[in-house]
């Protein structure tokens, strides 16, 4: 539930609605846990979108990490 909250939030954001919130809620999630969620989701789309957009490679070893 909450991954399929997070993927929307990155991929729909104008889609986000209270059913959304009462799913996660009935799971156990707090407003301040969705808001985390969120917020983290939001954050990392941001600044990839940011990245991408501007051509901005990680650095070597980073950009290495999980590749070779």
């Amino acid at each position: 539930v909450m991954l399929e909250f997070a993927v929307k939030v990155g991929n729909q954001a104008d889609e986000v609605c209270e059913a959304d919130f009462t799913t996660l809620h009935s799971h156990g999630f707090s407003e301040d846990d969705i808001w985390d969620i969120g917020s983290i989701t939001a954050l990392f789309a941001l600044s990839n979108r940011i990245a991408n957009m501007a051509g901005i490679r990680p650095n070597d070893e980073f950009y290495s990490m999980a590749r070779t």
